[in-house]
This record gives structure tokens, sequence and C-alpha cells, in this order.
């Protein structure tokens, strides 16, 4: 009888969770049943392209640094039989060099479960989400400095024991490399599988390539570990600091110091990712977490792209050498770079924590006043103060330009370090697009007044 009286109040509790829904909420839930076109990212044919396209660019520029000393690897001529020579020579040293080894495997998930542990088990402040459409708000725990440091800390001191040798990442790279493809293959496969157990797939195409690059549910969790945040700021970011610090140890290794465009280099990303842990809450409030669903596109890109691409620059200064030794650069040069980034992170981080202050609290003041914004048929609130009254990202701006510092203690004989400003300005010039087809579709026509009010996107008066 109690089980039947339980049923029963589960049911009225559901209908009056319905009916507090806004006819507007009720209207976002329907939408994302419905097919969506395949019209991102070159639709169907770019995503089939790009899954299986960008596991060689990274295995190209990885052998590039390895084999060529940082210049490019190229065919030697440009016809049939030398690009296919080419690829074949690609080929093998994958095979011969980058074969997924046990060794590999063991090291890429003892450090994958590693950070799951902290993340599931590690103290921290609870908060809620950003509204998801329907109006519901899912709960975090804040735990990301907190495990950032206890992985800082861990990890030298386990190389310092004789635990493992401080080049075990360099020493494992084109191995792990391997594994780490694989897994996100498999592991987007697994997302796929839950979100259509769970029936909690949305915005589907209908096109399997364009829907397995998308993704399939946006915010994916088993109980109440978020999937999808997990792999976005855990194991991905801080194994590209610890690769910085194992290439570093293996220059040390090798020529018995470290250079100043290395130190500078790990020095600089090292502070990003701090920074990104110490303001972890803004990370609730991008466009990865509350708008893109979870597939490939963000797996590979969390899980192989940033670790193995973003420490392209010290691997670079690594093997790269001038006159038999590593890259010096004079204190001057350093400085001006130095100067350079903190101009970047300055733009990159207030411009964030200006819009970040302003959805947690709308009367906030920036630079002395009270916030200007224009509210929209939603509800929601566009800024259009402080730097958000000056251009539309220029946090994007301020990312560009840390892209560029970082990659400039290189110095120019090779693009191979640049590889990462090219990419990352490429990345935010779309994503730039990408946001304003949707909040255009989004919000109509206080987006284009929005514009009309700040008709500039990166740089004030120029573009």
């Amino acid at each position: 009888m109690s089980q039947v009286r339980n049923r029963n109040n589960t049911e009225k509790k559901v209908v009056s969770d319905e009916e507090r829904l806004t006819d507007q909420q009720k209207k976002e839930l329907a939408d994302l049943k419905k097919v969506h076109p395949a019209n991102e990212f070159g639709g169907i044919i770019g995503t089939f392209l790009l899954t299986f396209i960008l596991p060689v660019v990274v295995y190209w520029i990885w052998a590039s640094l390895e084999f060529n000393e940082g210049y490019l690897l190229r065919p030697a001529e440009l016809s049939v039989e030398g690009i296919k020579a080419f690829f074949v020579n690609l080929y093998n040293i994958v095979m011969e060099h980058a074969y997924p080894t046990k060794q590999a495997t063991i090291i890429y998930f003892s450090w994958f479960f590693f950070q799951a542990f902290l993340q599931h088990f590690v103290p921290g402040r609870k908060v809620l989400g950003s509204p998801l459409p329907g109006g519901k708000r899912l709960e975090y725990t804040l735990n990301g400095w907190a495990s950032w440091w206890i992985t800082m800390i861990a990890v030298p001191a386990a190389a310092y024991f004789g635990l493992f040798k401080a080049t075990i990442l360099y020493d494992n790279y084109g191995s792990m490399l391997t594994v780490v493809n694989i897994w996100s293959f498999v592991f987007t496969f697994l997302l796929k599988i839950q979100a259509k157990i769970q029936d909690d797939e949305e915005r589907m195409s209908g096109h399997f390539f364009y829907d397995f690059w998308m993704g399939f549910a946006r915010n994916p969790r088993i109980g109440s570990f978020d999937l999808k945040l997990f792999c976005e700021a855990r194991p991905g970011l801080i194994l590209w600091v610890l690769m910085n610090f194992s290439i570093a140890a293996k220059q040390y290794e090798t020529y018995g110091f470290v250079s100043i465009s290395t130190l500078l280099v790990c020095a600089f990303h090292a502070w990003y990712i701090a920074d990104y842990y110490y303001h972890e809450e803004a990370i609730l409030t991008t466009m990865d977490i509350i708008t893109e669903k979870f597939g490939y596109m963000l797996v590979y890109g969390d899980l192989a792209w940033v670790p193995f691409t973003y420490c392209f620059q010290c691997y670079y200064l690594y093997k790269h050498l001038v006159a038999g030794a590593p890259i010096q650069i004079t204190i001057a040069y350093a400085l001006g770079v130095v100067a350079l980034k903190c101009f970047g992170f300055y733009l990159f981080r207030w411009v964030n924590s200006q819009k970040h202050e302003f959805r947690r609290n709308p009367d906030h003041l920036i630079w002395g006043k009270k916030p200007d914004f224009i509210l929209t048929k939603r509800g929601t609130k566009l800024l259009c103060s402080g730097f958000w009254g000056i251009c539309r990202h220029l946090n994007y701006t301020g990312d560009i330009i840390l892209s560029w510092a970082w990659c400039l203690p290189c110095l120019f004989d090779s693009p191979a370090p640049y590889f990462y400003g090219i990419y990352f300005t490429t990345l935010d010039l779309h994503r730039c697009w990408r946001d304003h087809n949707a909040c255009l579709e989004k919000y109509g026509d206080d987006w284009r007044n929005y514009c009309k009010r700040v008709p500039y996107v990166f740089i004030p008066r120029i573009f």
C-alpha cells in the first residue's frame, strides 16, 4: 500500500514539475528532440574528414619534431608517388615508434583514473551551473584548485623518490598518443550507448559521423560524476603541464641545463592552468559546458589534442638545435615576451571575470558604475558595460595574444612550434562566428541590437 502511495506521490511531483515549466521552457525541451541540420564544421563530409585527419596531423607534427629536428616533414616531390612515399614513411614511423605498448597503456589509464578519483573524492564547494533548456541547473563540486596542487606535489615527489623517471612522459609520448587516440574513439562510442540507453540524445541530425563528431548528450553523467566537465578540466589540461615538465627534464638529462626558452614556456603554461583552476567556477559558463554536446570533437580535443599538441613548443625547444645546442634567447627578448604574455593574460582574465561576475550578480559595479545591459525577450541579460561595451570578444583577443606569446620563445627557424598560435587563432575566429550565429538564432532582434551597440568584435575601431 505504501509503495502505491509513493508511486502516486512521484507521479504528482512529475506532473507538478511539468506544470511549472513556462511555455518557453517547454518549447526549448521540444526543440532538443527535433532533427537538426548537419551544417557545422563542413557538415557530414567535413566532420568525417576531421575525425580522421586530426590524429594524422598530430602524428605528422610529432614525427617532424622527434625525427627532423623540428622542421616539418614534407613529400620529396609534389607528385602522386612523392605524396604516397610521404604517408608510407609517416605510417612506418608511427608503427615503429608510436605502437601502443603495455607500459604506455598503464601510464595513461593510471593517470586518467587518478584524476577521476580526485574529481570524485576531493572535497570542494558545491555550486549550481547555468540554467539548461527547461530551466534545470546541475550541481557541480569545485575541487580543481585542490586537485591541481595535489597532483603538482604528488607527481614530482613520486619522480624524486624513484617511482618513475621524470622523463617518463616524453619517453612514452608516441605510444601514449596512440593509446589516447584509440581511447577517444572507444570513449565516444560509450557515450553514444549511454545517451541511447538513457534517452538523453538531443539536437541529432540522423547522420552518424556528424552526430559522432558533435555529440549525443549535453551533460552525460554517471551518478553525480559529470563526464564532460571531467574530460574538459582534468586529465588533458594537467597532463599538458606535466608533459612540458617531462620534456624539460629530458633536456636537462641530455644537456645538463634547461634553457631560458623552455623555462618560459613551462612557466607560462603552468601559470595559465593554475589560473584556470583558481577561477574554476567560470568554466561552468563557457560554451563547451552549457551549449556543446559531448562527442568526439570535445573528447578528442580534451584527451588527446590538448596534452599532445599544446606541448609542441617545449618539444621543439628540446629537439631543435642551433650550433649543436638548444635555442638561447637574450634577457631583453625574454622580458619582451613576458610583457606580451602579461598583457594578453590581463585581457583574457579580466574580460572573462567581468562577465562571470555579472552573471553571478547583475548589480555588481563595473568600473565603478552600474552595468548597462540589454534585457532580451528570453529574460537573459546581454552585458554592454566595461570590456563588453568595447568589443564583443576581447577575451578571445587576449587568448590569441597569449597563444602567440607562448610560441615566441622558439624563435623563427620553423613553423612547427607556431602550430598552437595558428590553430588557436583559427579556433577563436571560428568560435566567434559560431557564437554569433547561435546568439542570433537564440535572441533574434535583441542580438542585432546588441551588435549595433557593440559593433567591434576583437579590436576596437578595427575589427
